[in-house]
């Protein structure tokens, strides 16, 4: 893993200002968190948790790429992308991406890439259960 990356998947709690804290630099003229909560309704159904299930070693792998593609793209400094597995309740943080860049722009759409891209390609998957029953969810872009 580069020094500039900070990819981890965590089955204890998040914690933003660690991301923040990684990303820090005396060159970066933005840093932009991400904190991705889990939410009280879906759909108009009422959540009681959420379920995280990855496999470890691709998800990794792909956040890795997509960490070193923001920077590629958006001349990143620093990216520090945790994302929670196991039970969250409502108000838990399931995932944090900070982003530090030259520039404020830059860190706003490295930080939107990385989150984006995430949803889309890295082996994550979420269950969420409902009182009234369960369901096993595709990624939302």
């Amino acid at each position: 893993m580069e020094k500039n990356i900070d990819i981890q998947l965590l089955e204890t709690p998040l914690d933003p200002t660690c991301c923040e804290t990684f990303v820090s630099d005396p060159e970066a003229g933005g840093i932009v968190v991400f904190v991705g909560t889990v939410r009280r309704k879906t759909a108009g159904r009422e959540v009681v948790r959420l379920e995280f299930e990855s496999y470890q070693p691709m998800a990794v792998r792909q956040m890795q790429i997509i960490a070193n593609q923001a920077v590629e793209k958006f001349s990143a400094l620093k990216i520090s992308m945790h994302h929670r597995l196991g039970n969250l309740e409502i108000g838990g943080v399931a995932v944090v991406i900070a982003v530090s860049t030259p520039h404020r722009a830059a860190a706003f759409d490295a930080c939107r890439f990385c989150i984006d891209e995430l949803k889309k390609s890295v082996p994550i998957w979420k269950k969420e259960v409902f009182a009234d029953g369960e369901i096993w969810v595709a990624s939302h872009p």
